[in-house]
C-alpha cells in the first residue's frame, strides 16, 4: 500500500476513552469495567533488588520484610517517560483518546514523567488525544479520582466528560489516616530524629489529611481505638449526610481495614466504597500499620 494510502486510513477502535494511572492509585482488583484501564507500575529498590510495585513484589511479602526492621530506607521511583509511553501505545490500539491521572507531584515525579511521554506521544500517536491530570492527592484519593473518570467514561462520555468528573472529585476529594508508628517515617529522613522519639515514648499515632495536594496534621491520639474514633468523628464532620465514595486503605491492617469499611456503610449511604491495601511503594513511605479512608461526597 503506498504510504499515502496508508496514513490516510482512519483506524476503528472499540473505545472513546482509556485512562492510564500510577501505581499509587492501589485501586480495587478487580474492577469490573469495560474502559480500559492501564496501571503504570512504579519502582522500589530493596537493598540490590529492585522491583516493579504490585507486579514482582507482593504488598504482603513487602510488609513483612519492613517488619524485620530494614535496616536501608526503601528507595522509590516514578515510572519512567518509557514506561508511559509504552502504556499509552498499547492502550490507543483500542481507545481514541487517552486520560492519563497521576500521583500528587508532592510525592512523585510521576506527573512529570507522563507529561514527557505525552510529548513524545503527540508526534508518534497523532491521531490519540492525551490528557494528563495531576490528582493532588494519592492512594486512595487517587483511586478515586480515577474511577469517577472510569464511570463517566461507562456512561457514554469521552475525554471532556472524563476530565470533568475527575477535576470535580479532585476538588472535594480528601484523605484521612494515621500511622502505626513514625519510625518508617524517621528511617526515610521525613521526620527528626526528636519527633520520632517523642512519639514512640507515648505510643502516639500520628493522624493527618491529605487535601489538594497539601498534608495537615490533625492529631495526636494515644492509641489505635483513638485514632479510629477522630478518623470516623472528621469523616461524620466533613461528609455531613449526602451519599459518600469511599476507599478505605490499610498497609498490612485488614481486620481494621474492614471494621472501618463496616463503621462507614452504617453511618453512610454509600454509593461506592472498597477497601485496598497500599501498594509498596506508597507504603515504603510509611511503614506497616497505616490506616486511612479517601473520600468524597456528592452535591445536595
Amino acid at each position: 500500500m503506498p504510504k499515502s494510502t496508508k496514513n490516510a486510513v482512519t483506524k476503528v477502535r472499540e473505545h472513546r476513552l482509556a485512562i492510564v494511572v500510577d501505581s499509587s492509585a492501589c485501586l480495587p482488583s478487580p474492577i469490573h469495567s469495560n474502559i480500559p484501564l492501564r496501571v503504570v507500575p512504579m519502582k522500589l529498590t530493596l537493598g540490590d533488588s529492585t522491583f516493579l510495585d504490585g507486579v514482582d513484589l507482593s504488598s504482603s511479602a513487602f510488609y513483612q520484610t519492613m517488619r524485620r526492621n530494614l535496616k536501608v530506607p526503601p528507595v522509590t521511583s516514578a515510572p519512567s517517560p518509557g514506561a508511559f509511553l509504552n502504556a499509552f501505545r498499547d492502550v490507543s490500539k483500542s481507545a481514541s483518546s487517552i486520560l492519563c491521572l497521576t500521583v500528587s507531584p508532592r510525592f512523585s515525579s510521576s506527573y512529570y514523567s507522563s507529561r514527557a511521554a505525552a510529548m513524545q506521544a503527540s508526534n508518534e500517536l497523532p491521531d490519540t488525544e492525551i490528557s494528563v491530570i495531576d490528582t493532588e492527592s494519592a492512594a486512595g484519593g487517587h483511586g478515586l479520582v480515577a474511577l469517577a473518570a472510569v464511570r463517566a467514561s461507562e456512561r457514554g462520555g469521552g475525554l471532556v466528560q472524563a476530565i470533568s468528573a475527575a477535576r470535580s472529585v479532585i476538588e472535594n476529594v480528601t484523605l484521612l489516616a494515621f500511622l502505626d508508628t513514625l519510625y518508617f517515617v524517621w528511617k526515610g529522613g521525613r521526620v527528626k530524629a526528636i519527633s520520632y522519639a517523642g512519639t514512640a515514648a507515648l505510643r502516639i499515632k500520628p493522624l493527618f489529611e491529605l487535601r489538594r495536594g497539601e498534608i495537615f496534621n490533625i492529631g495526636r491520639p494515644r492509641t489505635t481505638s483513638r485514632a479510629t474514633e477522630k478518623l470516623m468523628r472528621i469523616l461524620e464532620e466533613r461528609a455531613g449526610s449526602r451519599r459518600l465514595h469511599a476507599a478505605v486503605m490499610h498497609g498490612d491492617s485488614p481486620e481494621l481495614a474492614n471494621e472501618i469499611r463496616n463503621k462507614i456503610e452504617n453511618l453512610f449511604e454509600c454509593q461506592e466504597i472498597y477497601v485496598s491495601e497500599c501498594s509498596p511503594v506508597m507504603g515504603s513511605h510509611t511503614g506497616p500499620g497505616l490506616v486511612g479512608v479517601a473520600f468524597w461526597s456528592e452535591s445536595l
